[in-house]
């Protein structure tokens, strides 16, 4: 055994600055999240009034009661509906995450119909692939409750509407994994999105309330000239006795819901269990967590630290702890759950890079999960790092990561900045999974530097041409790079943009990961037979 040894001071004024800027960055967090929540309750008349639910109750009435839910990406569009921090409502306009029905482990996947009326949201669409994705990778069945407006016609670009069809191709890819689609249409699912429930496996649709038509009655009557109701062009009934388009045809929400996970409760799908191993708790409070990381990614960290509050009995096997130091590698547990670690104590130099490859590569060996705890300002930059194979070396983490057989996660717990962000399986290099805690960064490199060498390079080309460089202009311009990278690297502007698949509180880390690595280790194990049946309907 190795046990990690606690070196941090809890009395400390560095560590009381830690704690309160991280608290500060969690209630900014729950506050935006509150605010999607609120903003969406809103309708909580106007729904029940039509005898219907609120998108999250629909989502709490899916999952089985006291389960682990995990939801993804509650940022995702933040800042990109409109420019007001106090009016911005993140979430893209869809409610995603991993969670269990009638027993079995699922993606489950809502319209937040809440707020306008369910129409996709700025990067909601990356949202939805993103979780689509997820539920591919790690063999869920998809279980999508639909009430969509579909695309905002005001904010149409013609890129999200080729890129919309990934949504559907999703749909048919799951589908012939052998991964159930269960949909549940509550209300619209028009023009494209009526292939969101066409798409599907088992079909719910809810009297008086669906409706699913690739022309809406003004289309229909702008297009061709007929006149039609919703009803008999789309509704429920129609569609469950005529067309043949739906399976079940349920009286309301409520019906409809029960009506899935009867459904989720017939399959012949294996439900989860526990791991047999015992395992011991982190010898230390994971409460402590909120005072380890600086809010300034300038100051150094003992990442050692972190993982103590992360894995069973604090037990950690440092692999080369003395070669290339900067990087950590080690073999853990998770609740246990074997998994192996990299993290950073400082930049990637060549000797770390390489302990890095070799670490890799023996995780893939053994079959044993891998976890990034990115911390890094980059890889070595310098002529004796260069003379010493810099480039070679990084090259061939990078090349370990992108070709491991493993299942890979990502946790930015502080800085990610320059090609470190990829040697530590940042985002573009497809980790499983990947979240933030709400201090980390991503950046190709700080502001800072950003806007130092832009000065350097303005200053010589001037030189070049014999020409005075005038400061005023110079300045301004260091302050404008400043601003824009600044205003980028934030997890507030990185997982509105999905690049990340959500942000959490550090203290949930180990909860987190406990249920990653189970979803990770069951779908590696699962091969699902393929369905039956074409989800063409005859």
């Amino acid at each position: 055994m190795s046990i990690l040894e606690n070196t941090i001071s809890p009395g400390s004024a560095a560590y009381h600055a830690n704690r309160d800027g991280m608290l500060g960055l969690i209630d900014r967090m729950r506050a935006l999240e509150e605010r999607t929540r609120t903003a969406s309750a809103a309708a909580k008349d106007r729904f029940h009034k039509r005898g219907q639910l609120l998108p999250r109750e629909r989502v709490a009435l899916v999952l089985d009661p006291g389960a682990p839910f995990i939801e993804l990406s509650t940022l995702a569009g933040y800042m990109f509906d409109v420019p007001d921090v106090s009016k911005s409502v993140p979430g893209g306009g869809v409610i995603g995450g991993i969670g269990f029905v009638s027993g079995i482990r699922c993606m489950v996947s809502a319209s937040d119909s809440g707020i306008d009326a369910g129409a996709l949201q700025p990067y909601g669409l990356d949202k939805t692939i993103r979780v689509q994705e997820l539920a591919l990778e790690n063999k869920l069945p998809y279980v999508q409750l639909v009430e969509s407006a579909g695309a905002n016609l005001l904010r149409y670009r013609v890129e999200d509407f080729v890129r919309g069809g990934n949504i559907f191709r999703n749909l048919a890819r799951l589908s012939a994994a052998g991964l159930p689609v269960v949909t549940v249409t509550h209300g619209s699912s028009t023009a494209g999105g009526a292939y969101q429930t066409g798409l599907s496996d088992y079909i719910v649709m809810v009297r008086g309330r669906t409706r699913a038509f690739l022309a809406g009655p003004p289309l229909l009557k702008a297009a061709t000239g007929e006149i039609a109701t919703e009803e008999e062009l789309g509704g429920a009934e129609m569609h469950t006795q005529v067309s043949g388009l739906g399976d079940y045809l349920a009286e309301d929400d409520r019906d409809a819901l029960r009506i899935a996970r009867e459904i989720m409760a017939a399959l012949e799908w294996e439900r989860p269990g526990k791991p047999a191993r015992e395992f011991k708790p982190p010898h230390y409070d994971q409460d402590e967590l909120l005072g380890i990381m600086p809010i300034d990614h300038k100051r150094s960290v003992d990442m050692k630290q972190v993982i103590a509050r992360i894995v069973d009995d604090s037990d950690f096997t440092e692999m080369a702890p003395n070669y290339g130091p900067a990087t950590v590698c080690g073999h853990a547990r998770v609740e246990g759950q074997a998994i192996g670690i990299i993290t950073n104590n400082g930049p990637l130099d060549p000797a770390g890079a390489n302990k890095a490859t070799h670490f890799i590569q023996a995780c893939c060996q053994t079959r044993t999960p891998i976890l990034y705890l990115n911390n890094t300002t980059g890889y070595m930059v310098g002529r004796a790092y260069e003379e010493a194979g810099m480039i070679k070396h990084g090259s061939k983490m990078i090349q370990a990561v992108t070709s491991a057989t493993v299942p890979q996660i990502t946790i930015y717990c502080g800085a990610s900045f320059g090609a470190g962000n990829y040697g530590m399986c940042g985002r573009g290099f497809h980790p499983r999974f990947c979240f933030s805690w709400p201090n980390a960064k991503t950046a190709v490199m700080g502001g800072e530097q950003a806007a130092e060498t832009m000065a350097i390079v303005t200053e010589a080309a001037a030189a070049r041409r014999g020409k005075p460089v005038e400061k005023d202009k110079l300045e301004a311009m260091k302050a404008q790079i400043i601003g824009v990278f600044d205003g980028q690297m934030d997890v507030f502007s990185t997982s509105a943009r999905v690049l990340d698949d959500g942000v959490i509180d550090p203290r949930d880390t180990r909860a987190v990961l406990s249920e990653v690595l189970a979803i990770c280790r069951e779908g590696d194990a699962r091969t699902p037979q393929r369905m039956q049946f074409s989800v063409a309907r005859p």
